[in-house]
This record gives structure tokens, C-alpha cells and sequence, in this order.
């Protein structure tokens, strides 16, 4: 199994491929309220159930979606977006951006108005569950944190006002998607390794010493070993206990029972308790199979026994009934290759059925596992799985090698989207799930350029703008469903997490929508929305070239979007990559669009492409350009 290192996790330093915090050294605050003392609770084990609080207004469930090839997903860290009612602004830290901002549902209810102006159809929300508060002076203001999946998170908001945002959005033909972690719960426990208690990060030994160098008593191979009893390293037999005269068994696993800095044990029922964990200790290396799918994330972030019939159920429970409460039309859900096929078998199905029965259908399930294999992801779009994953494999290879480099060298030529494209019969579903979406996992891969735990586009591309323009129409115009993450609009450039999450009423404070590439992105969504051939069509490559260089073809990529659920319409997208030169490709278009007449819905070049019934025809496109070609209407 291929792992995809992108450098730091919360706390400490690693080669974890799922950052959620920043490098830092445990806090004061941690060392003098956890450390100094606190009540022990080992709560008995008890039934699956959830106790979300109920009251009149909980919706019926309905169908939003048609087709989720026509949707326009963007992805919102709550904290983030919009602050809309200050009396939940609890822990706020303006400006440091590993602590709590202040958005909140209300605050995108607001602006819901706004994203529809962009052209956005969908929204993915970051997770609404209870978090642990804090850890090492970093909040958990991205929601990955789950302390409680039956409680809402209160810096968002309560139950009423998160369904206030679904309906909302629902009035405005908007859907939402809810993301969602059964991998790990927050740092709930440590590991009593040494039997005394209390959690210890400990260092023994002197070091390593060379012959004739030694110290008076100094060992030569006495090593150095730094124990943190919140998060020791990976052991297949559990992590151990020992004490001065050896190894004692495995180490209790101690939850943290100490309301006054909400620290309990997790909730519903089995999560409260060491029957629901693996206890092996945190990954260490991520090209070993059983330490991804067994080992806690570093951080003490802890791993999750999803292999555990009670715990599974205990997951169908709590997030169906999150559906059940609000209405929501999909999961994103979170390390999905950090649990085992089986699990997504029975969870994705169990869900299925149980919201189908009560009128919710088409309900969108799609994974992010945090890796550049592209066989990987698609294993988990095969029979009884997920109806779709968000395609890293093209964002590694594509929107980075192909885009982001186009003015930095190295880049790489248009012919690995066609390589790429190629493996997607192979390596991901080609049948709808049973009780899915009804479209197969390879026509409905989520699209998207960067997220929150990948650096903006415009900082690996060193802010090239004009290749950021020209990376999403390449976005709204491929096959699948497109997501872009918030603030891209505004050309938004920050780094590794914590810097790509900025905050975005402070980079707009009037909500102003003439941005150019707000602007673009928008003229995009129109386009989209106006042709079926964009959103339904197959994916049909009539060019693309190894060229990047100062050949004639150098950069160029043409794509037709026809035949499949698209009727008798056709469209036709050529691009140039390249950075500095006008590129050339003489390409062959087909069947349905011989003969006719096109036009750039994007305005690029403002003279018709007249097609032969030859269908062979040149086009020729200014550098980091790309045009849209639809029927000439009357």
C-alpha cells in the first residue's frame, strides 16, 4: 500500500498523510489539567443507541438530488466562513488560525444567498459533533475530534439552528453533505504504561556514546526513549505496560473523566469504553497495512475497533440518525482506508436501507483516502462500498504535475490526464451501488484541486493566477463531480494546515462577488448548468500530448463530452497548459458534432468553429487558456 507524506499532524512530527494540526510541544494547559490529576472512568459496556434531542421541528426526509453529476460541491470549514451569531464566539482567538474563529451555521445560513451567485449547489459542512476542546493550545475548530457523536458541536450552534441551515439551503435547491469520522475518536484516554495511573511522557537512557568517549558510568548503547503515555509508538501486541523488573502485559487504556475541561469518556455507549479501541499505539510507518488499518493517527488521535459488531452499529446508528434529524443528502466520509473493506460493506449499506425506507434516496457516500494510488481508491468503489471517492490520484498527478508546475518546470505533459483517465475502467466500480446514487463510481469521482489538508493550489503554483483560472475550467468541465474548497474564489494561498484554512470574512468583509476568478468560476457554473453534455456526457479525449516544451502541440488537451446520459448534445473543451506560448492541436471531433457550428460559451476565441463533416478541425489557443465549445443555438 502506497502512502502520500505531506509532513505534520497535530502535536507532533511525523510522516502522517492526515495533517489536523500543527507541530507543537504539549501545553501547560494540558501538563497542569490533565497531567496534574484527574478522576478515572472505566464505563461499563453499554447498547448502541443514540439520544440526539428531539422536538417537533425534525423534518421529513426527502430526495433533493436528480443527478449528483449536476452538482457543484463546496467544501466549508464552518469555523471559517461566516460568523452569523456571536453568543456561541466561545474560546475565540482572532487571527490564530489552530484556534476557534467564530463561524458558525447561522453564519452560512446567512450566506447562502452568496454561494448561490458563485454557482454552488452543494455544500460540504465540516463535522458537527461534539469535540474535545482542546489539546496543546489547538482547538478543534475542524471538527475531527469526536468526543460525543450524539451532541452537537456548541461553537456551531445547537440542533435547531443546524436545521434551520439544511432547509435553507433545500429552499434554495441546494443540498448538503455532512462529513464524518468512524475511524478515530479525539484523545480520549491514555495508556497506563508504567501502572501508576496517571499519564507520564517519559525519557530514559543516556545515548549512545563512542568508545573512549564515555562519560564515567555512560553506557555505549544506551539509548535514548522518549515515552508519551498519550500516544507511544505502534505495537502488534497492543501497547505494553512494564515496570522496573520488565514487561508487565498489555496497558490499561485510562479515560479521562474531567468535565471542567470537557474531557469525558466518548459517547454513545461502547465508544466509552477500551472494548471499542485497538490499543496498539500510533502509526509509525504508513507502508505497513496493519499499522494503517490498527494503529492510532499521531497525536493520540484513537483508533477505532470498526471491526466490532457493536461498534458498527453503533456508527449506522449515530450518523443515520444525524440524517434523520436534519435531512442531510450525503457523507463525506473521513480515512476510509484506515478501516477494513468490511466495515464500509456493512455501513454503507446498513445506511442505505435504513434512510431509503423513510424516503431518503440517492443519498451520496463518498471516501477520502488520503493517497496517490489510484488502484487504492478505487477499491473502495467496488461492489457494496462507496458510491464514490475524492480523486487524489488526479489531484497529485493532474492539478499539481500537470497545472501548478506549468511555470516552475517540471511540469508534466497532458498526456498523463489521458494515463490516468485510462486506468479509471480498471482500477473503480462500473455499476452503481445497490440503493445508491444510481450512477457507477466511475462517472461520479468528487473532483477537486486542493483541500484543507493539502496546501491552496495557488501556493504550490507560487501564485500563478492564470493556471488557477485555467485549473478549473479543466475542474467544471471534466466527467464526475466537481468540488472546490472555500476561498479559492478569492484566490485564497496559504500553506500546510493550519494556513489553508483561512478565514473568510476577513479576506471579504462585504461579501463583494467581482473578483475575477469569483467571477470565472461563476461563468463556469453557468456554462456547466446550461449544457448536459458537461454534466452527463462521457469523457471522450481527442488530444493530448508528452509535449511542454516549444513544440507546436506544447501543453494543448482537448476533450469531448458526449454520448452516455447526454442525449444527442456535445460539447467540446480545448486547453493550454503551457505557461508562455500560443499551442496548436489538430484533432478529430465526432459523430454528433459534425457538421455543426460551435461556439465559445467562454469567450476565449470569439470567432465560431466551423466543424467539417470530415470532423478533423485545428485549433489554436493562447497559452494557460482553455475554451468551451457548445452547438451554436439559433
Amino acid at each position: 500500500m502506497s502512502a502520500v507524506s505531506t509532513g505534520n499532524r497535530l502535536m507532533k512530527r511525523t510522516t502522517s498523510p492526515r495533517p489536523y494540526g500543527p507541530v507543537m510541544p504539549r501545553s501547560s494547559l494540558l501538563t497542569a489539567s490533565v497531567l496534574g490529576g484527574f478522576a478515572v472512568s472505566l464505563v461499563a459496556l453499554q447498547p448502541a443507541c443514540v439520544s440526539v434531542d428531539d422536538d417537533e421541528k425534525r423534518p421529513t426526509l426527502t430526495t433533493q438530488v436528480d443527478d449528483w453529476r449536476d452538482e457543484v460541491i463546496y467544501q466549508v470549514l464552518v469555523d471559517r466562513f461566516a460568523n452569523g451569531d456571536l453568543n456561541n464566539d466561545q474560546r475565540v482567538v482572532p487571527g490564530a488560525l489552530a484556534r476557534y474563529q467564530g463561524g458558525d451555521w447561522t453564519g452560512l445560513t446567512d450566506k447562502l444567498g452568496y454561494l448561490s451567485t458563485l454557482g454552488i449547489t452543494t455544500l460540504w459542512i465540516s463535522p458537527v459533533v461534539r469535540n474535545v476542546e482542546t489539546d496543546a493550545d489547538v482547538d478543534a475548530y475542524h471538527g475531527y475530534w469526536a468526543q460525543d457523536l450524539t451532541a452537537t458541536n456548541p461553537h456551531f450552534g445547537d440542533m435547531a439552528s443546524l436545521r434551520k441551515l439544511v432547509q435553507a439551503a433545500h429552499q434554495r435547491g441546494m443540498k448538503v453533505v455532512l462529513d464524518i469520522v468512524t475511524n478515530h475518536m479525539g484523545q480520549a484516554f491514555f495508556y497506563d504504561i508504567n501502572l501508576n495511573g496517571k499519564a507520564d511522557i517519559n525519557v530514559g537512557g543516556t545515548g549512545f556514546c563512542m568508545p573512549g568517549q564515555c562519560a564515567p558510568g555512560q553506557s555505549q548503547s544506551s539509548r535514548v526513549e522518549h515515552i508519551n503515555e498519550f500516544d507511544p509508538d505502534f505495537d502488534a501486541r497492543g501497547v505494553q505496560s512494564f515496570t522496573s523488573l520488565g514487561l508487565a502485559g498489555r496497558a490499561p487504556m485510562i479515560f479521562i473523566d474531567d468535565p471542567t475541561i470537557n474531557r469525558v469518556p466518548p459517547k454513545p455507549g461502547i465508544l466509552g469504553t477500551a472494548a471499542a479501541y485497538h490499543g496498539m499505539g500510533r502509526i509509525t510507518s504508513y507502508d505497513q497495512p496493519q499499522q494503517v488499518e490498527l494503529g492510532d493517527f499521531p497525536g493520540g488521535l484513537k483508533d477505532v475497533a470498526t471491526e466490532n459488531p457493536t461498534v458498527r452499529a453503533t456508527m449506522v446508528d449515530a450518523y443515520a440518525r444525524w440524517v434523520e434529524e436534519t435531512d442531510l443528502d450525503g457523507f463525506r466520509i473521513d480515512t476510509v482506508k484506515h478501516v477494513e473493506h468490511e466495515f464500509w460493506q456493512v455501513f454503507s449499506q446498513a445506511v442505505r436501507q435504513r434512510l431509503a425506507a423513510q424516503g431518503k434516496r440517492k443519498f451520496l457516500m463518498f471516501g477520502e483516502a488520503f493517497d496517490g494510488s489510484d488502484q487504492l481508491l478505487g477499491s473502495y468503489t467496488k461492489k457494496g462500498e462507496l458510491d464514490s471517492v475524492f480523486y487524489f490520484s488526479q489531484h497529485f498527478q493532474v492539478f499539481h504535475d500537470v497545472f501548478a508546475l506549468a511555470k516552475q518546470g517540471g511540469q508534466a505533459g497532458t498526456k498523463k490526464i489521458e494515463d490516468l483517465w485510462g486506468a479509471r475502467a480498471a482500477n473503480y466500480g462500473t455499476e452503481p451501488q445497490e440503493n445508491g446514487i444510481g450512477i457507477a463510481p466511475t462517472k461520479a469521482l468528487v473532483n477537486f484541486m486542493d483541500n484543507h489538508d493539502r496546501p491552496r493550489f495557488l501556493w504550490d503554483a507560487k501564485g500563478d493566477v492564470a493556471s488557477l483560472r485555467n485549473a478549473l475550467s479543466f475542474l467544471m468541465t471534466e466527467d464526475g463531480i466537481p468540488c472546490m474548497y472555500y476561498g479559492t474564489e478569492l484566490e485564497f494561498a496559504g500553506g500546510n494546515d493550519p494556513s489553508n484554512r483561512e478565514v473568510y470574512w476577513s479576506a471579504n468583509p462585504s461579501w463583494r462577488t467581482d473578483g475575477d476568478t469569483f467571477r470565472h468560476f461563476a461563468k463556469l457554473a453557468r456554462v456547466r448548468k446550461e449544457s448536459l453534455a458537461l454534466r452527463r456526457g462521457e469523457n471522450h479525449v481527442l488530444f493530448s500530448t508528452a509535449n511542454t516544451g516549444t513544440e507546436a502541440d506544447a501543453g494543448m488537451f482537448v476533450m469531448e463530452r458526449s454520448g452516455g446520459d447526454a442525449g444527442q448534445e456535445i460539447a467540446v473543451v480545448a486547453m493550454n497548459v503551457h505557461a508562455t506560448k500560443t499551442s496548436t492541436a489538430t484533432f478529430t471531433v465526432g459523430d454528433l458534432g459534425r457538421g455543426k457550428t460551435f461556439t465559445d460559451a467562454m469567450g476565449v476565441l470569439p470567432t465560431a468553429l466551423n466543424v467539417p463533416v470530415t470532423g478533423q478541425v485545428t485549433v489554436s489557443l493562447p497559452a494557460q487558456s482553455a475554451a468551451v465549445f457548445v452547438v451554436q443555438r439559433p
